[in-house]
């Protein structure tokens, strides 16, 4: 069976990335496994196994009309049986219209808690993608969400209307990694933040929670790991705040797992998550978490129990937390211990995610029955 994805990851087409060893996984279950997604000018067609990548090097304005088409051509061509799109948004239009009037099937995933009320006032676009995603999942044969947080918003809003739902989470490894040493510094107390540094995260609200905590312990230091469109004004806003010496921008990090467990507390501020891998990263590490609700939070880490929570933009209750976790070791070792086993036990639910995800296809595509590797 050869099937397809939409998808809009660059790093698709990096060799040794995550997505890309993610994908090459779930192609041992098929014949073949085919990819279209945009990429960065030069980047060529390529096989690695039985994976088969296809670049779209094309603007941002006609990308959705190029993937679609070279979808489309891709499903006549190589006999697919399920084209799985990456999100019910721009890449769901695209999968769609590829399958439309052939004998592929249609199979969304949902990464992304997009019913949040967080995502449509996040702008224009996104209030448009939720219109997109009522159109998309009304055709879908088969729906991947990656939490219960989404399953269930999705069943309350549109009910019967959209097809059966499977809970398969992000993959995360259960092996720690070493640990990384945080750059030398003078903190007493070591916040950090894992985050694409993109408006939706919040990570101002950290910011204006973190002053907060240093009128009372101005021996604290906050890191902050991540890329993104926010990161100059983020940096601008650190300067304004005049908290300079306490705030490290650390960048992209491939070991940001491993400098989680040098830190002495997490922050997450997201308005919305679809799942919280990094929450899940940072329970794994051993780190005590003070968090907004969102992925993950209440189905897996319980408040109270695994994790502080703060209501988003609440920077008061966020510094509340935060300085509870300096002043209370007892506290920070409960919450570390309780939502480390809390991790373990998600991840040991789901013992080999890529298998769940093929079996989840061939589903949709009604054979049920998938070629071990």
């Amino acid at each position: 069976m050869n099937i397809l994805f939409v998808s809009n990851d660059p790093n698709i087409f990096v060799a040794d990335s995550a997505v890309r060893k993610r994908l090459r996984a779930y192609a041992a279950y098929f014949t073949a496994v085919h990819v279209v997604s945009p990429a960065g000018q030069g980047v060529v067609s390529e096989t690695d196994g039985k994976l088969v990548l296809h670049p779209v090097t094309v603007g941002k304005l006609f990308r959705v009309p190029v993937l679609a088409k070279t979808a489309r051509t891709i499903v006549h061509e190589y006999s697919i049986a399920v084209v799985s799109a990456q999100d019910p948004f721009e890449q769901g239009i695209a999968a769609l219209y590829a399958t439309l009037r052939t004998p592929a099937r249609l199979h969304i995933q949902i990464h992304t808690d997009f019913l949040s009320s967080f995502f449509k006032r996040a702008s224009f676009k996104n209030n448009v993608r939720v219109y997109t995603a009522a159109l998309v999942l009304w055709f879908a044969d088969g729906v991947r969400v990656v939490s219960e947080r989404i399953q269930q918003s999705i069943r309350s809003h549109y009910g019967t209307s959209v097809p059966e739902m499977r809970v398969i989470p992000i993959a995360v490894s259960s092996t720690l990694p070493e640990v990384v040493l945080l750059p030398p510094n003078s903190f007493l107390f070591s916040f950090m933040t894992v985050s694409r540094l993109e408006s939706e995260k919040h990570i101002e609200d950290i910011l204006s929670a973190f002053v907060l905590v240093l009128r009372e312990y101005p021996n604290a230091g906050l890191f902050i790991v991540g890329e993104g469109q926010e990161h100059a004004p983020l940096m601008r806003r650190v300067k304004e705040l005049a908290i300079e010496k306490n705030v490290v921008f650390l960048g992209h990090r491939a070991d940001a797992r491993g400098l989680m467990c040098s830190a002495q507390a997490y922050v997450n501020a997201s308005a919305y998550e679809g799942y919280g891998l990094s929450l899940i990263e940072a329970a794994l590490a051993g780190v005590p978490i003070v968090t907004t609700d969102v992925g993950i939070v209440g189905e897996v880490l319980l408040p109270g129990r695994d994790v502080l929570l703060f209501p988003v933009s609440d920077s008061e209750a966020a510094a509340r937390e935060m300085i509870r976790l300096i002043e209370q070791k007892s506290l920070c070792a409960m919450l570390s211990q309780n939502a480390q086993k809390a991790a373990q036990t998600h991840i040991e639910g789901f013992p080999d995610q890529p298998k769940l995800v093929a079996a989840d296809i061939a589903g949709v595509a009604g054979t049920g029955t998938i070629t071990a590797p």
